[in-house]
């Protein structure tokens, strides 16, 4: 088997359906099979991805569990040469994966292979991810971070270029070398998975590569705002692990930075009436300080919400 995709679905078929069938009608050249993670799926859905898709390996996944679990319960199982994650919103309209399996093929110490991210109205997304530190982090969080679409080092070159970081909505990598970096780190829920994994990969001397010439449209922002109560907490968690870098002086000063951030937010979205933006910085700075993983941060809010429904 040439490639694996594995795709993590939450229950969502308007998603799901229409990735997959692009996926059907624009690979020719590459031997793949699909694994679906069909986390928290219904009966029905079940029955219609299994009607749909008979040939699919379908790993039904009935706990809580983030990206990284999920993905990981399908990634221990594979065996192909490369394995292609990819997220549910996302539609090829070109021979994505045959471009990529090429370009790895012929691109001298490639451990790792991305496209081009457009969003759904064709504009750019992402072309290429340079490394994050500290500071970014500290910009992303009051919104000074907007990805610039200008040639750098890392990002928006021409055909294939060596880049940093992956973006988990897409890549191709190869499958000894996702298994040696231990897949995911399952302590992230909610980010930044994709960024600890190719930061990992770097400083293990693998090399990361964009071809600017395969483009994947990323339907982002599909996921509902009614959990971000909890998936926001979760988040902010496991960022500032990462990006402290293992510092505890830094983890703190940084968590304090989030937590005044949080608080300021809060009485903002109080005076707009935004209850679920509230309650989502609310949660954050009960949670920022505690001892709980980021995924017993968004257990705790999840069952809330569910149970308020």
């Amino acid at each position: 088997m040439d490639a694996s995709i594995v795709i993590v679905c939450m229950n969502n078929m308007r998603n799901l359906l229409p990735c997959l069938n692009s996926i059907k009608e624009h690979t020719h050249k590459v031997n793949y099979d699909i694994w679906v993670v069909a986390y928290l799926f219904s009966k029905e859905n079940l029955e219609i991805l299994r009607q749909e898709y008979p040939d699919a390996h379908v790993i039904e996944s009935n706990e809580i569990r983030g990206f990284s679990e999920n993905n990981n319960l399908a990634l221990r199982q594979i065996s192909a040469k490369y394995t292609l994650v990819l997220n549910d919103d996302t539609l090829f309209k070109e021979p994505v994966l045959d471009k990529l399996f090429e370009s790895i093929e012929s691109t001298p110490n490639a451990a790792i292979m991305s496209p081009k991210l457009l969003y759904g109205d064709g504009s750019l997304q992402l072309c290429g991810v340079p490394p994050r530190d500290i500071w970014y982090y500290v910009r992303l969080v009051i919104g000074f971070n907007k990805e610039s679409d200008k040639e750098n080092e890392f990002a928006n070159k021409k055909g294939i270029f060596k880049t940093y970081n992956i973006c988990g909505a897409c890549f191709l990598i190869k499958t000894d070398v996702f298994r040696e970096l231990g897949f995911f780190d399952e302590y992230y829920f909610f980010c930044p998975e994709d960024i600890a994994f190719s930061t990992l990969a770097n400083e293990k001397g693998y090399s990361v590569y964009t071809n600017a010439d395969v483009s994947l449209y990323h339907l982002q922002g599909k996921t509902s705002s009614k959990v971000k109560p909890a998936t926001l907490p979760a988040e902010r968690k496991g960022c500032i692990k990462f990006f402290s870098k293992g510092n505890l002086l830094l983890y703190y000063l940084l968590a304090t930075y989030v937590f005044l951030l949080c608080a300021f937010k809060c009485l903002c979205y109080t005076i707009k009436l935004n209850e679920i933006d509230r309650v989502a910085n609310r949660n954050c700075m009960a949670s920022i300080f505690s001892s709980k993983t980021p995924k017993e941060i968004f257990t705790k809010y999840y069952l809330k919400l569910n149970t308020k429904r």
